[in-house]
């Protein structure tokens, strides 16, 4: 080999180590908040049905080329839900200016006996009808909602009223598909664990940038 041709691999070799340093360095340099989770190796989502207010089936071909907020609730729920879809709802339009896919809201019942698709209907478009209300039985939900993270817990009871433990977290699913980030609650003294409507644009901003 020429002397000329080892200079040319050799500055082509030292070119793409720069560049490869340079976006690592650019990728560790991110800085996020304290309650926000970026996982380090994207999750895959597993193959999942549920239904939305509409009575629509949503799989995994729903939320592709899409970014997806998950949150879990119930709509008897007093306080945790409905703050958080009130934020969710608020900063959607404000996420979808930022990040160059659509952005869409998925509020996942975790009490299929009560919210019914006629209810979860009601429930979302009082909030924000771009809001996606699913629901479905616990054999197809808990597998989901396992796959993302999260939790809920019903009471093993025959009580009609009663309360539903669940995560307060919101799952990140990409447009690939796959689960890259968990924006969870602030937890203060004598408060409402809830998202932050602003940390949550700044992260937001920060992972699709």
């Amino acid at each position: 080999m020429k002397l000329q041709e080892k200079l040319g691999l050799l500055l082509a070799a030292a070119i793409a180590l720069f560049v490869g340093q340079y976006f690592y360095q650019l990728n560790e340099q991110k800085q996020y908040s304290e309650t926000t989770l970026v996982y380090q190796q994207p999750r895959e989502i597993q193959p999942f049905k549920l239904y939305d207010q509409n009575e629509q089936l949503v799989d995994n071909q729903a939320i592709a080329g899409k970014w997806n907020l998950v949150f879990l609730g119930y709509l008897s729920c007093p306080d945790i839900c409905p703050m958080t879809m009130a934020k969710l709802s608020s900063v959607l339009p404000e996420l979808n200016k930022l990040a160059a896919e659509p952005v869409q809201v998925l509020f996942v019942s975790v009490d299929p006996k009560r919210d019914s698709a006629d209810k979860r209907k009601k429930y979302v478009e009082y909030f924000n009808s771009d809001i996606l209300g699913l629901g479905a039985e616990h054999k197809d939900l808990f597998p989901f909602v396992r796959n993302l993270g999260l939790m809920y817990s019903i009471p093993d009871n025959d009580a009609k009223d009663y309360f539903v433990d669940h995560s307060a977290s919101v799952a990140v699913i990409n447009p690939n598909g796959k689960i890259v980030a968990m924006f969870k609650p602030k937890i203060e003294l004598n408060q409402v664990p809830t998202i932050e409507s602003k940390i949550l644009v700044e992260d937001f901003t920060t992972l699709v940038d």
